[in-house]
């Protein structure tokens, strides 16, 4: 689905070679079809992504979530500023949302295929509704869903599992699993071997038998009726408020559709009553600035859009979120720094 039968692709992504996305789904990729790929050593920045594109005529890119957000805050309408030839980008690593999904599609002129995969397992989820080929033809598989992660591409066995590994009802939240066996029972060529010298940590991995069975990989999502993943975080990630399951990934996009916020990251702060509140920490967007009317002004975004206990009771403005050399949100960081405030006033920790 990415490359046609053109052969004029240009690939570039900010994602490091050294990465299992970069390398796996970018550059390997890229060098087996005999396309063109661009590389380029240095910091990221939204201006600088949109240069790179224009300059070298880039029809095919691989942008993690986060450099979405950062491009779509730093120019909301890259066309009037930029000429661009993009057909395809596809995006990994944390949810897209259906803010940047529509931003993508309206502003980019592209729908993001956002991929769901691991380092132990590349590439088994995702959507394949987007190749546009250089006659302007889009060559859909199956439609793209805003806020969706998409299905599991064929031939691999992917579902939501329980504690017990025993599928959920569709719409009941559970881990994403992928079985270690494919659609022929043969087993799944794209699965790692093993962690390097630790079998414990490889057994614990699977529900049973690492030869025959389902393997977690510790993100949680919800699949609705026609075998769409709706993603709600990292297992860890995921926290209980009054008796309710909060999924980070809803509040995150719903408070990235604000004009003032550039990123956000939501975590459980722990509360002498409650046992737990939401809090967000948010980055601003250029040319704003965090005070009392602001918080309100959020919260009351989130309220109108979402249930009422997801709102965050409590929001703290950050200068930059905690981050992974992938770009993903280090919400563990936050959690322990939430905790450790906690501990300091005396609380228990959750």
């Amino acid at each position: 689905n990415w490359f046609g039968a053109d052969g004029d692709e240009v690939f570039w992504s900010p994602a490091d070679w050294a990465w299992t996305g970069g390398l796996m789904d970018a550059l390997l990729p890229t060098l087996y079809f005999g396309r063109e790929i661009v590389a380029f050593q240095g910091r990221f920045s939204a201006e600088r992504a949109f240069e790179l594109l224009q300059r070298h005529g880039v029809t095919h890119s691989f942008l993690f979530p986060t450099a979405l957000k950062a491009m779509m805050k730093a120019v909301p309408d890259p066309r009037r500023a930029y000429t661009l030839k993009l057909r395809a980008v596809m995006s990994a690593g944390e949810a897209v949302g259906d803010a940047v999904f529509g931003w993508c599609r309206d502003a980019l002129g592209v729908v993001v295929n956002e991929m769901f995969g691991q380092t132990e397992i590349n590439y088994v989820v995702g959507n394949c509704g987007s190749y546009v080929d250089a006659r302007g033809l889009r060559h859909p598989a199956w439609p793209a869903r805003p806020g969706s992660m998409g299905r599991g591409y064929p031939g691999h066995r992917v579902a939501v599992i329980d504690e017990l590994g025993q599928e959920c009802p569709r719409g009941t939240p559970g881990d994403v699993a992928v079985h270690r066996l494919d659609v022929h029972g043969e087993p799944d060529p794209v699965f790692f071997l093993g962690y390097w010298h630790n079998d414990a940590a490889t057994r614990a991995k699977y529900t049973g038998d690492p030869a025959d069975s389902w393997c977690r990989t510790g993100d949680t999502a919800v699949m609705d009726d026609d075998g769409y993943l709706w993603y709600q975080g990292r297992s860890d990630d995921v926290f209980k408020v009054a008796g309710y399951r909060i999924g980070p990934s809803e509040i995150e996009n719903c408070l990235v559709k604000h004009p003032a916020v550039a990123n956000a990251a939501v975590v459980p702060k722990p509360d002498a009553e409650r046992g737990a509140v939401v809090k967000a920490y948010v980055v601003l967007a250029a040319g704003y600035s965090g005070d009392d009317d602001l918080v309100e002004a959020l919260q009351a975004h989130v309220r109108g859009r979402l249930a009422p206990y997801e709102y965050p009771k409590e929001i703290e403005f950050i200068d930059a979120l905690p981050m992974t050399t992938t770009g993903k949100v280090q919400r563990r960081v936050l959690r322990l720094r939430e905790a450790e405030r906690a501990a300091a006033a005396g609380q228990q920790p959750l």
